[in-house]
């Protein structure tokens, strides 16, 4: 039987030990979605640069790729969604903090709350309209103009990260709330959010 040592206070919130292992899952599938936005980003700005060197030198037998700004559309877009949540995680939306910066840590936890469920309300409903764009483009098989690709490869990839917002940012809610019934949000809280 394992015993506690009494001398040191149990960590207050909700499930914190719990809270910790799915933050790491949490994190690790954000990082690596993030990763993989940052390689179709790479890409396209590779394929970009070789449709434009193909307009350029028409004259020498090259062709620029067609469809290329179809390709850019579906890629950015993908690539906006993968890199939400791993912002979300990692703290880096936009805050102002003017107001509760000299309230403490605990107050900027409680700003960091509300933010955290405001953000999970706005992924979820992102993602709903998401969903619903894509259930639209499935039943009409619409296409791409040059390349005939099914507009709804793009809403699926971007629909991927989206969901992926939402469980990052319903995490967050979460942590949020451990941070607000402990001491407050750490003073180097991005980097403790693990990268």
């Amino acid at each position: 039987m394992a015993t506690r040592d009494l001398s040191r206070p149990a960590p207050r919130g909700l499930a914190p030990a719990a809270e910790r292992q799915v933050g790491r899952i949490v994190g690790g599938l954000a990082r690596g979605l993030a990763m993989l936005g940052g390689l179709a980003l790479s890409a396209l700005v590779l394929m970009t640069i070789a449709s434009i060197l193909g307009r350029s030198l028409i004259g020498f037998g090259l062709r620029p790729i067609p469809g290329d700004f179809e390709l850019v559309e579906m890629g950015c877009a993908f690539a906006v969604f993968a890199f939400l949540p791993w912002c979300q995680y990692r703290r880096g939306h936009v805050t102002v903090d003017l107001l509760v910066q000299p309230l403490g840590r605990r107050w900027l936890a409680g700003a960091a709350l509300i933010g955290n469920l405001v953000m999970t309300l706005a992924a979820g409903l992102l993602a709903w309209q998401l969903g619903l764009g894509l259930e639209d483009k499935l039943r009409y098989q619409e296409t791409t103009f040059i390349l005939l690709m099914p507009v709804w490869w793009g809403y699926a990839a971007g629909l991927l990260g989206a969901g992926l917002f939402v469980l990052v940012a319903a995490f967050t809610v979460w942590r949020s709330l451990n941070e607000l019934l402990q001491d407050g949000e750490p003073e180097h809280a991005a980097d403790e959010a693990g990268g």
